[in-house]
């Protein structure tokens, strides 16, 4: 099982060479490499083996499970981190894959670099078509402003000013970010288990998924930065100062801010804790979102970045993501009115739907507030919940949104329905998207291609581990 899970790993990472998230093809260092070079030569056979390795590895997770599911545990917290460890390694050191985000984030922070407001110039207006960072993003948001908070562009200009031009570097350093911030996350999820009454090694285990594994280790995504912050701030704001806890979630928030969330949480459980009352959690409210919004204040004006990605949180939006339940009803909505001739009025009803989800997300989230507040929640299932009335009733959901709901989820709810859910969500979701940030328009044939023969490949190593599969623990 653990050889399996690496195996895929190691699959995922050979096929990465020819299918990952590489930079355009001027600036692909592997390009012309006598062994390396080939993979990106062969597309379809890179895709195959990373299809190939996502399944084992989405496989090797399930199995593992039944080693850590709630009430059947037959592992220590430290055996499974070094599998789970073992199982990254490889995906540590291959090129991106799923996603360009990480160019992205090192073309915003080169444009800080260069003296430009981020909330003000895209990359292209800044550093023009034909700088390597350009090229290797969407064509999309080349020339939008930059949607993240001032707190991870000032890491970004540290990262440029020492890769400099070296892109290959700087993407390491961005992983570096990612993979220290994994580890608060190994660290705050089984404490914050014992809290909430689940076993540490349960918990664990659904926290680091498949989705974390393929969307925040291979393909970089700044999510895992304010994930790790925010939950090492709720631990230590449980476990030592809540004040403290409060100005690392505002630190979380000044890169994401919707980690602002976590703050209200926070005082509903010291709240609770002081004796509870409505008064008491205003009072504990108010203070930490003080300390957290004013470390977010601090950070705008300390980084010189001012104020400008208030008014660029709306970027976002201009993609229209097929999981967004609002979007998608917003565009039905427009759909309909063409087809009732009532003419194409699609990005009214878009607004109009958007702001209906987050009016809906946010009553949700003051009824999880009162819900810890009275004791039937706890203060990290409550984030959870919250987290995912957010995401999911928001304008774009990507698949490592999930992630904000899942993890403190995982820590904190013991119902097995709702973890069995989780768990499906993990496995299927993390297979939904194709392991690649390249555009398959003019090629789409080499998709279910590479599907069909990862597939009947699978048969060789499922014969291999035949019959030495885990079996699940008589309760």
């Amino acid at each position: 099982m653990r050889r399996f899970g690496f195996t895929g790993a190691l699959l995922m990472a050979i096929g990465a060479l020819g299918c990952g998230a590489t930079p355009a093809p001027a600036y692909n260092p592997l390009l012309g490499t006598r062994v390396l070079g080939l993979w990106a030569r062969m597309p379809t056979v890179s895709l195959t083996l990373a299809y190939l390795g996502m399944g084992m590895l989405v496989l090797a997770w399930l199995w593992l499970g039944r080693l850590a599911w709630p009430g059947r545990v037959r592992l220590s917290v430290r055996q499974l981190t070094r599998i789970l460890v073992m199982w990254m390694a490889p995906l540590a050191v291959a090129p991106p894959l799923f996603s360009t985000d990480v160019y992205g984030y090192l073309s915003q922070a080169e444009v800080v670099s260069r003296g430009f407001d981020p909330y003000v110039y895209g990359a292209a207006q800044a550093l023009g078509l034909s700088d390597p960072l350009v090229a290797s993003i969407p064509t999309i948001w080349r020339t939008t402003p930059s949607p993240y908070g001032p707190g991870f562009l000032t890491f970004g200009r540290l990262i440029t000013w020492i890769a400099g031009d070296d892109i290959v570097l700087g993407v390491y350093l961005h992983r570096v970010l990612v993979l220290i911030a994994l580890g608060l996350v190994i660290w705050a999820v089984p404490h914050l288990a014992r809290r909430a009454g689940v076993e540490p090694i349960a918990a664990l285990w659904l926290a680091v998924s498949p989705l974390v594994l393929f969307h925040l280790v291979s393909g970089i995504h700044n999510d895992a930065i304010m994930l790790g912050v925010v939950l090492a701030g709720l631990e230590i704001g449980m476990r030592r100062s809540w004040v403290l806890g409060a100005l690392l979630i505002g630190l979380g928030a000044s890169g994401k801010i919707p980690a602002v969330l976590a703050l209200g949480f926070l005082a509903a459980h010291v709240a609770r804790e002081r004796g509870g009352g409505f008064g008491r959690l205003v009072r504990y409210g108010a203070a930490c979102s003080a300390l957290g919004l004013g470390t977010v204040a601090a950070v705008s004006v300390g980084s010189g970045l001012g104020f400008g990605w208030i008014q660029a949180l709306s970027v976002p939006n201009l993609l229209r993501s097929w999981l967004s339940v609002t979007t998608d009803l917003g565009v039905l909505g427009g759909w309909l009115g063409g087809v009732l001739g009532l003419g194409d009025h699609t990005e009214s009803v878009l607004d109009l739907t958007r702001a209906a989800g987050l009016g809906v997300a946010a009553l949700v989230c003051l009824w999880l507030v009162f819900q810890v507040l009275n004791g039937r929640l706890h203060a990290v299932a409550g984030m959870g919940y919250g987290f995912g009335a957010v995401f999911l009733a928001g304008p774009v959901l990507h698949p490592w949104y999930l992630l904000w709901a899942i993890v403190p989820l995982a820590a904190s709810v013991v119902n097995p329905r709702i973890r069995g859910f989780a768990v499906a969500v993990c496995a299927i979701v993390a297979l939904l998207v194709p392991p690649t940030g390249a555009d398959f328009s003019f090629r789409t044939y080499q998709l279910p291609m590479a599907i069909t023969a990862a597939a009947l490949l699978a048969v060789v190593p499922l014969l291999a581990v035949r019959g030495r599969v885990p079996r699940t623990p008589a309760t």
